[in-house]
């Protein structure tokens, strides 16, 4: 996984999901104490819903039959949601509510510690999973592990901090990712639609305007530069000013520097601290 990591995820399961010819593919991930979960990445088929949103810090108490299971480290091949025992009422409600008609998912395990779920939904038809598909799921949750949770301590750290950072969710073909504002170097508009920088130097473009990322973004951390652009502050490398030349930032891992518009500039400077 070389990619940057969500983007590594993002595609290991839209590779997995069409492979296997399912409706979703997906991952959720534990708090640091495992007594809470939320989604965090998902792949959709075409007009298939997309649920990434929907359980945000949610009880694992939801899911416990299920995470009994998962932290056995077993696979669990649902083949018939509508059969799920009473014990699972609760699980089986929220599956019914996503149109789930069969789901297998598996666990995610790093040195000893139950950190995540993945796995496959089948909405249009049920499906009788088959050991070779549980198998496909535990080599990308191993190649997960190791990518997302394998770094060292103050990287695990930073990410167990992030868990409770609002994402904000893109669409991307039929998929819908889940990305942290951090995660963000800019935005700029680009018409009617709005193209977003990444760290990592990737940019995908959004259907809404840059008025709506000026109001979901984070004030603290972001600001307009020009009335086509906003940047984070935490990214910025360069700050390139003087009286007789445009002023513009340059922001980590971007070959090209962005414009400042003069409206903008004493603000700039003082958030930066210049």
């Amino acid at each position: 996984m070389s990619r940057p990591q969500d983007e590594a995820i993002f595609l290991a399961l839209q590779a997995l999901g069409a492979m296997a010819q399912v409706d979703r593919a997906w991952m959720f991930e534990y708090d640091a104490r495992a007594l809470r979960f939320r989604n965090t990445h998902e792949w959709c088929r075409s007009a298939i819903s997309s649920h990434v949103s929907d359980l945000q810090d949610a009880p694992v108490t939801m899911i416990a039959w299920l995470h009994r299971a998962l932290s056995l480290q077993r696979a669990v091949m649902i083949h018939d949601v509508g059969r799920l025992p009473r014990a699972a009422r609760s699980l089986r409600a929220e599956m019914q509510r996503q149109q789930d008609r069969s789901v297998l998912c598996v666990p995610v395990f790093h040195e000893g510690r139950l950190r995540a779920c993945i796995g496959f939904d089948a909405t249009r038809e049920p499906v009788r999973w088959q050991p070779a598909q549980a198998l496909g799921l535990f080599l990308c949750a191993d190649l997960i592990a190791q990518a997302r949770y394998g770094g060292t301590d103050a990287g695990c750290g930073r990410a167990q901090a992030q868990f409770y950072e609002p994402l904000l969710y893109l669409r991307q073909g039929h998929g819908t990712r889940g990305l942290a504002p951090a995660d963000i170097l800019g935005v700029r508009s680009a018409r009617d639609y709005s193209l977003i920088w990444l760290a990592g130097g990737d940019s995908v473009k959004d259907m809404r305007p840059l008025s709506a990322w000026a109001a979901l973004l984070p004030l603290e951390s972001f600001m307009r530069i020009h009335r086509t652009a906003l940047i984070n502050l935490g990214h910025v490398k360069v700050l390139e000013r003087g009286a007789s030349r445009p002023w513009t930032v340059q922001l980590r891992g971007l070959g090209q520097p962005w414009s400042v518009s003069r409206p903008y500039r004493q603000e700039l400077r003082s958030r930066l601290g210049v």
